[in-house]
């Protein structure tokens, strides 16, 4: 089997390890946007087919294209694969290189907007502002996309502004796009709007808890129910500085012709993972898909779970993004790699036990995915003459699984649906 997890031999040094590589495994190849996309959409005859729901596509003149996100390249490729030359004209911004035969890519930067994401939002805007009645606009939104879609100098400017404001909060990625969404006449409604009255139809790969999909990207084809004044009670009571803000519009009119899809979110990995444990022998327990707490208390969670669990070999289970406020820029990793170490320092990791978390798009705030960690790693840092508490409160985590060996890579995955966890125990 070809891995997404590169370095999935050089990790699976126990039967363990193996076991819980193969359960992340899972959920990676669940993701896998071009095969979402194609068992999602079909298209015959004239009759484009989503999800079980038809549009006829002779009813319309124009047919266009344009997605923001870390899995925008890869929809955009699957989904010309599907309608090829009946797309007039696209527009997708991500983070991958590549070429398509009808729909223009722009490669931008996350978290923070740069140049190349007002270029690509300009041209995604002009797009939807040129759509007439009889246009249908196919909106690709998969998580990243808050950043990536930027419209403006100024909305640039402002993003990372918050961005950089909202890093030392520790609050979650739904408080922060309810700023966002005030800062931007794409998000939070805004391309609906934009693109009216033709017909719009949103592919959703969902990177957020539960069922708020209107925060994937910023929900540019979702109808706001936040208003200024939230926005504005957010900065306030985080002393995130001055920003202006615009409010999201409200007219259900701008709404009536669009018809949002959800074609993938944490709880696909969730279950893809749950399925691949019991194939291996374990009790499979997905604990949470919106574990939105703060590190410990999440981690205390999944740990807790583990115990209450008396089956002789169990796997927890558990997707969302802990929070995590950031004292010390200096040193390098991300928010799984330093959910790990957290768990190396706090000791709980026994000789039967194995604890995986990585982010799902392979970027971990770095080119490492996240990190597997077990007895053999304490041993080895100890080893090593390497104080993980150090490595802890320095923010370095990176550094840490670098000199250990435990980092997970995958290069980026063409998928985004926030972060997997899991704590493997096996004694029989």
């Amino acid at each position: 089997m070809e891995t997404r997890i590169k370095n999935f031999e050089e990790l699976a040094t126990t039967e363990n390890r193996r076991a819980a590589l193969l359960i992340a495994e899972a959920a990676l190849q669940a993701l896998d946007t071009q095969k979402v996309v194609e068992r999602s959409v079909s298209f015959q005859g004239n009759i484009l087919k989503v999800q079980g729901e038809n549009f006829d596509l002779a009813k319309f003149k124009n047919i266009k294209v344009v997605g923001f996100g870390k899995a925008s390249y890869a929809a955009a490729l699957a989904l010309e694969k599907i309608l090829g030359s009946r797309i007039q004209e696209g527009a997708v911004v991500g983070l991958e290189k590549g070429e398509l035969k009808h729909i223009q890519t722009f490669v931008g930067t996350h978290p923070k907007p740069s140049a190349a994401n007002v270029l690509a939002g300009k041209k995604i805007f002009e797009m939807a502002k040129n759509s007439s009645e009889d246009d249908l606009l196919i909106v690709l939104v998969s998580g990243g996309g808050s950043a990536l879609l930027c419209s403006s100098d100024e909305e640039r400017d402002q993003g990372i502004k918050l961005y950089e404001s909202f890093l030392k909060t520790g609050k979650t990625i739904g408080v922060l796009n309810t700023v966002r969404k005030h800062l931007s006449v794409l998000k939070g409604g805004g391309l609906a709007k934009i693109a009216y009255p033709a017909t719009v139809i949103g592919l959703i790969f969902s990177d957020v808890p539960g069922d708020n999909f209107g925060d994937v990207a910023s929900g540019p084809t979702y109808r706001d129910l936040s208003t200024i004044a939230d926005a504005a009670k957010i900065i306030a009571d985080n002393s995130l500085g001055d920003f202006k803000l615009t409010e999201t519009p409200k007219d259900d009119k701008y709404f009536e012709k669009v018809r949002n899809f959800v074609l993938v979110s944490n709880k696909t990995a969730s279950e893809a993972m749950a399925e691949k444990a019991a194939e291996l022998g374990f009790a499979a327990d997905v604990i949470s898909t919106e574990l939105y707490d703060d590190m410990e208390p999440a981690l205390n969670k999944i740990f807790t779970a583990g115990k209450e669990n008396q089956k002789e070999n169990a796997v927890i289970i558990a997707a969302g993004e802990p929070q995590l406020k950031v004292s010390d820029r200096r040193g390098k990793g991300g928010r799984n790699s330093h959910m790990a170490l957290t768990v190396a320092c706090m000791h709980k990791i026994d000789k039967d036990s194995v604890f995986i978390s990585l982010a799902s798009d392979g970027l971990d705030n770095s080119d490492a995915a996240g990190a597997i960690v077990d007895e053999n790693t304490c041993a080895k840092a100890k080893s090593l003459d390497m104080d993980s508490e150090v490595y802890l409160h320095g923010f370095n985590s990176y550094e840490f699984f670098q000199k250990t060996r435990d980092m997970i890579v995958t290069g980026p995955t063409g998928a985004n649906v926030a972060d997997l966890m899991l704590l493997l125990r096996k004694t029989s």
